[in-house]
């Protein structure tokens, strides 16, 4: 049994960056972006309160709808597209394997 994905991240300046997330360990996207050390600020600490946490998904997996406070907290963001979401409201789990993301640029 698969115990990692991959998932291909592009930053702010456009460097492709490959990561391996493990599925077992309750991770949200967010959080596995952190432990690579890439530039994402997720000032709130994943509770939805903040978006600094923004990536744009580039891939078409079918993700989990979005949360009434993500939604409310995309719509008070800068840089919004209709692929926006909170890294820290993704969970990592096996149908993302594949998965594409672009940080949003930092809005200060």
């Amino acid at each position: 049994m698969k115990t990692d994905i991959n998932i291909t991240l592009i930053d702010r300046i456009g460097k492709t960056h490959q990561l391996i997330a493990p599925i077992d360990m309750g991770l949200n996207l967010m959080e596995v972006i952190k432990l690579y050390e890439l530039p994402i600020k997720a000032t709130c600490g994943g509770m939805a309160l903040c978006a600094t946490c923004q990536i744009y998904v580039e891939s078409a997996h079918n993700l989990a709808l979005k949360t009434e406070d993500e939604e409310a907290m995309l719509d008070e963001a800068y840089f919004v597209e209709a692929n926006s979401r909170l890294s820290c409201q993704i969970q990592v789990n096996a149908q993302l394997d594949g998965l594409k993301i672009r940080i949003a640029p930092e809005c200060f």
